[in-house]
């Protein structure tokens, strides 16, 4: 069921570009995730309420809260990046740089949570991250 939710969220992802893109035009790009991170948090915490969890608050440890708090910075830091990025740049270019952002992932992975990988997942990464860099520097 993951692949299922993974290739949703990949399909978001690439909607949130294009209307991205578009929301940036005519605005300062830090404005546009400013207005967007307000809809996040509205229907982030809808939903945890309409799934009753809100009671699970209190019960977060503490290192646990760290690592959200540290995530969530980041998180803003590569959407403000992100924004500024698709202001200046086309959609088509932007997306494949910061989508390498699953080969950093897997190579981050291995490295701080002892992941296991073989060579199908080490030719994949690698042939995703020259995809990515071959979309973004080709010519008109």
């Amino acid at each position: 069921m993951w692949i299922v939710f993974a290739l949703l969220a990949a399909l978001s992802a690439a909607i949130v570009v294009i209307f991205s893109k578009i929301g940036v035009k005519d605005i300062d790009s830090n404005l546009a995730f400013a207005i967007q991170s307000v809809l996040i948090i509205i229907v982030a915490w809808s939903v945890v309420a309409w799934q009753g969890s809100l009671s699970q608050v209190t019960r977060i440890e503490r290192r646990t809260w760290v690592f959200l708090i540290l995530a969530g910075i980041i998180t803003c830091l590569s959407s403000l990046f992100s924004f500024r990025a698709l202001k200046l740049g086309e959609a088509g270019k932007v997306s494949p740089i910061t989508n390498l952002s699953f080969v950093l992932a897997l190579i981050f992975g291995i490295v701080f949570l002892k992941e296991k990988i073989n060579w199908v997942v080490i030719a994949g990464a690698v042939l995703m991250a020259i995809g990515g860099v071959m979309i973004a520097t080709a010519r008109e």
